[in-house]
């Protein structure tokens, strides 16, 4: 887009400074004066030409660094939001892997409880069971 505006800058610069130059030249030609007052207007109307290509140049360039300045801070804001985003996707993210090695923590604890629970029960039953073979053999 800069390029575009650049280029409108310069053909309009241009183009203005031309199209003055030849209405310019074409109004002293065809003025009737002295060919010293004609040298000397032409003369003058250059040097006003010259001056008014440079003030516009100057304001074409004035207005060709605001636009880039407004483009750098947009830009600027848009990479800044965009990490915020990121730090904050990134925390959630934290958060719910945080938050996952939790419930698995806590899963296999209740398993990991559960199974000696299992092993006991088993354990007491078949210390039981075993009580009863032996009774039940000592009373035949």
């Amino acid at each position: 887009m800069s390029k575009h505006i650049d280029s409108y800058s310069k053909g309009f610069i241009i183009g203005a400074v031309v199209g003055g130059a030849i209405g310019a030249i074409t109004a002293l030609l065809f003025a009737p004066k002295s060919g010293e007052e004609l040298r000397r207007d032409i003369t003058e109307k250059s040097s006003e030409l010259y001056h008014k290509a440079g003030n516009l140049a100057q304001d074409a360039s004035y207005e060709l660094s605001n636009v880039i300045n407004t483009g750098k801070r947009k830009a600027e804001d848009i990479i800044y939001s965009a990490r915020e985003q990121a730090d904050a996707l990134i925390a959630n993210a934290e958060q719910t892997i945080k938050d996952a090695r939790t419930k698995i923590t806590t899963t296999k604890n209740t398993v990991t409880d559960g199974m000696s629970n299992l092993k006991a029960a088993t354990s007491a039953g078949i210390d039981t069971f075993k009580d009863e073979l032996q009774n039940g053999n000592k009373l035949s």
